[in-house]
Formats: C-alpha cells, structure tokens, sequence
C-alpha cells in the first residue's frame, strides 16, 4: 500500500498496525478514537503540526 496525504488514519492502521508508532511519536494518542480513524494524515498532521511529506516517507518507507 502506498499511503498519502489522503489516506485515512484507520486504512493505514488497519493494513500495518506496526505504523502506529510513527502515530504515536507525533503526538496521536487516540488512534483507537473512532474520529481519528476517520481523519486523513494530511489532516493529522495539520492538528499535531507535523510535516507530513516527512511523515508519508517514513510511512512509506516502513517496510521498504
């Protein structure tokens, strides 16, 4: 799966919970929060103030 900007929280855990972590560093503790699994990572990271370019290559990069 490649994840962007557009991807949702909850597709993106549901295909490799292993991402959490990159969740949980910025700053997300409320991923089991249905309203979180809703919202996109280019959402995400708006709230938490994150990069997210920096953030999708990590994700991306996971298991690469």
């Amino acid at each position: 799966m490649v994840y962007t900007k557009e991807t949702l929280i909850g597709e993106a855990l549901d295909a490799d919970q292993s991402l959490a972590k990159y969740f949980l560093a910025m700053g997300m503790h409320c991923l089991g929060c249905p309203s979180s699994r809703g919202e996109t990572i280019e959402e995400a990271c708006m709230v938490h103030g994150v990069d997210c370019d920096q953030l999708l290559a990590a994700l991306n990069a996971h298991h690469q």
